[in-house]
């Protein structure tokens, strides 16, 4: 006979599954150990460059039990964002996550759902929804969660479908079965930190954010050192090549989610397009598109840079 925990734990792994996500996984809420020297040496090295908010909330980042109060369990959750349709080669290029509606958006409803769906279904639950918004380190949760290994490229990976997907948790105060981790399968390969068009994988799983061509084409808001011309690979906004290259990515599957399928206009745009891109037209393309992020200018100083 299932305990309680079992079975709370399954039919929360079940609405999760119902709900659309690829995959869900199960750790205890508690300090993370291995990750702190980890993340402090990062911060230490400068490699979060202009991005001071990761220094903010040092505690909180390690800890969820100080983040909700009274936290019990990490549930860690899946969302595939491969698209079927991609940007034709000769384009310049944007992330495929960055394809459709601002995962933000989406995830968030569906975690809500899944958070009511507990309340109603197993009774007085507490907890918080996250989704890259808050000091959690979602990738270190999801592999505690055996959702997957941390590739040397810094991502969550998975034998099944790679690592094209986006991560969220819901941290409850709820005590639940936990999963086991998974095996690191990346072996002797080095094809991503041989094909980062800026060096940005300095060593097997460690990235200096400040050198990677999403650090710059996203998060900084000043000009971009003169030292990265021509290293872009005509990247935009994000960039994918860590990804593409990746040996398990060849098992990534098309997602089913309409939200994320992208504006007609964004596929058939050639450099040229871009070249004239108006305001009019960016506003249109990327209406609730995470590309907004950039705003028009930003993404204009990036296109203006891989013409130089």
């Amino acid at each position: 006979m299932l305990d309680n925990k079992s079975k709370y734990t399954q039919r929360i792994k079940a609405e999760a599954k119902r709900l659309g996500f690829l995959s869900c996984g199960v750790s205890k809420a508690q300090f993370l150990e291995e990750e702190a020297p980890r993340l402090e040496k990062w911060l230490n090295n400068n490699m979060n460059g202009e991005m001071r908010y990761m220094e903010n909330h040092f505690d909180k980042r390690l800890d969820p039990t100080k983040l909700v109060e009274g936290s019990k369990s990490v549930v860690s959750l899946l969302l595939n964002y491969y698209p079927e349709e991609k940007q034709n080669d000769t384009s310049f290029k944007i992330s495929k996550y960055a394809y459709g509606t601002d995962y933000h958006f989406v995830i968030k409803d569906k975690l809500k759902s899944l958070l009511h769906f507990i309340q109603d279904d197993i009774g007085e639950v507490e907890g918080r929804a996250f989704v890259d918004s808050a000091p959690v380190l979602d990738k270190a949760w999801a592999a505690k969660s055996g959702l997957g290994w941390i590739g040397k490229h810094s991502n969550l990976l998975t034998q099944q479908v790679g690592s094209f997907y986006f991560i969220a948790e819901l941290i409850i105060d709820l005590d639940l079965e936990y999963d086991a981790r998974v095996t690191d399968h990346c072996g002797t390969c080095t094809a991503c930190i041989d094909a980062c068009p800026t060096q940005a994988i300095t060593e097997p799983y460690v990235v200096d954010g400040s050198k990677c061509i999403s650090y710059f084409t996203i998060e900084l808001k000043e000009n971009i050192p003169t030292a990265f011309k021509g290293k872009f690979d005509d990247w935009m906004f994000g960039c994918d090549v860590c990804q593409d290259v990746c040996p398990w990515n060849r098992f990534s599957k098309p997602h089913n989610e309409p939200l994320f399928n992208p504006h007609p206009e964004l596929l058939a745009m050639s450099k040229k397009d871009w070249d004239e891109v108006t305001e009019d037209t960016f506003k249109k393309v990327f209406k609730k598109s995470p590309v907004k992020r950039t705003k028009f200018l930003g993404l204009k100083r990036n296109i203006n840079f891989l013409k130089e």
